[in-house]
């Protein structure tokens, strides 16, 4: 099974990326990086699963005030 991301991608490919971001962010900044990528696709992810549940069809219940 291929991958449509990563296809044509190899080992050396993949290795020189990776490289090439520890030269542009440094090694301290990258781990927060990919936190911050790991979080937004953790929320989309639940935020999907939310949109395409069915909700209950239940209204809340409003009790009413009587006015003296």
């Amino acid at each position: 099974m291929e991958l449509l991301f990563i296809g044509g991608l190899g080992t050396s490919e993949i290795l020189l990326i990776v490289l090439a971001l520890l030269l542009l962010f440094g090694g301290k900044k990258l781990p927060e990086l990919m936190r911050g990528a790991g979080r937004g696709i953790r929320e989309f992810k639940d935020a999907v699963n939310t949109a395409t549940k069915p909700e209950d069809d239940k209204k809340p219940e409003v009790k009413e005030t009587k006015e003296e």
